[in-house]
């Protein structure tokens, strides 16, 4: 089994994204499945270009994309991605797109395919905040997520897929309003372990039930 995990490259002149940091130090095995780890931009439109050159050339079983949600407290595990982007800040291409669809002939949502729920009980269980989002916002997260699902749906069948915020690292809230959250490289990184057990339970599952059938 192989499963392939996404992280960002830093954005917004910042100099790091806890997401790749988090992501660059997973192991390469987690419960029996090989993990493939890949930054990708924070660019609209090109971010889907290098997720589906690396699918095609990994041919993963899951696609598990992760990325920063500034001032939010816990892990959130996406529910839904929605046709839209609307940016309030240029991507690192300079790209700025307003009310526009992400694919003009694609569905107005698609929803991960991923085993959202047991992951985050997953991570609560290993002591670390989790809860389940039904926002993955407008921006490049949103995009990516929703352009993984469209191609899991319409170019790579049976691939699952889905996406996790992860708060600020504590040394990129220097200088923001005090009580800003963030949370550890350390932290993060298990509670994507942790997320990754679950997307392996989840799958082990499907192939048994499908060699019974």
């Amino acid at each position: 089994m192989k499963i392939f995990v996404t992280g960002f490259s830093p954005f917004a002149g910042a100099k790091v994204n806890p997401a790749w940091e988090a992501v660059k130090r997973l192991p390469g095995e987690i419960a029996g499945a090989d993990i493939v780890r890949l930054q990708i931009p924070v660019a609209f439109v090109r971010d889907g270009e290098v997720l589906r050159d690396a699918i095609r050339s990994y041919r993963p079983d899951a696609v598990l994309c992760v990325g920063q949600a500034g001032g939010r407290a816990e892990i959130s595990v996406e529910r839904i991605a929605v046709n839209l982007m609307d940016s309030a800040i240029p991507d690192n291409d300079g790209v700025q797109p307003a009310d526009m669809p992400i694919c003009p002939h694609g569905k107005s949502a698609y929803f991960s395919t991923l085993p959202v729920k047991a992951m985050v009980q997953n991570i609560r269980a290993h002591g670390i905040p989790a809860s389940v989002s039904n926002t993955a916002g407008t921006y490049v997260c949103n995009d990516v997520m929703y352009r993984l699902l469209f191609m899991a749906q319409n170019e790579f069948s049976g691939l699952r897929g889905g996406f996790i915020h992860v708060p600020f690292l504590p040394e990129q809230t220097v200088g923001l309003p005090p009580g800003t959250p963030s949370m550890s490289v350390q932290t993060i990184t298990e509670s994507l372990r942790c997320a990754l057990e679950s997307i392996v339970a989840a799958l082990t599952e499907r192939h048994d039930t499908h060699d019974s059938v």
